[in-house]
């Protein structure tokens, strides 16, 4: 799937290695399951990402998040995966996270495997998901006028 028009400028104040990570994330993801929608929020503090083969929130996956020194991927319902090789962080009821500094020592064997429970748990709550054979879309939900980014010489 092509990112959004937008997407480019959303992380263009972020350094060259963080905008290349996450691209680097977002193809991991968007390769992985093509009929998933991508959901962008350029919010305050991050330009987030989930992904959903829906339009909602609640249907969402896993999702990325873009600060200045790293990025986080995450689960929407992380703590409910039963199979994770890799220790998840976050002490929130539903949310888990990995902090990521370097594609390259991504774990991406675990992390798949872990992706795809997490998308059979949103088709069980959600069973209009299971027969979606949709090419996925990239989305921009909302743009929040007011930022912190790298580039305001204001640290995340």
């Amino acid at each position: 799937m092509k990112p959004h028009p937008q997407f480019k400028g959303f992380i263009a104040p972020y350094d060259k290695n963080i905008q290349e990570l996450t691209i680097a994330l977002r193809n991991f993801i968007t390769d992985l399951v093509p009929e998933a929608n991508e959901l962008i929020w350029d919010n305050y503090n991050a330009v987030a990402m989930a992904y959903s083969k829906s339009e909602k929130l609640k249907d969402a996956f896993c999702h990325i998040a873009v600060y200045s020194k790293y990025v986080n991927f995450g689960f929407n319902r992380g703590a409910e995966l039963t199979k994770t090789p890799i220790t998840l962080n976050g002490k929130g009821k539903l949310i888990r996270h990995v902090k990521v500094n370097e594609f390259n020592t991504f774990p991406k064997t675990e992390i798949e495997s872990m992706i795809w429970e997490a998308v059979a748990i949103s088709e069980k709550l959600n069973p209009n998901l299971v027969h979606k054979n949709t090419k996925g879309q990239s989305i921009v939900m909302s743009i929040s006028e007011k930022k912190v980014r790298p580039n305001t010489n204001t640290n995340q």
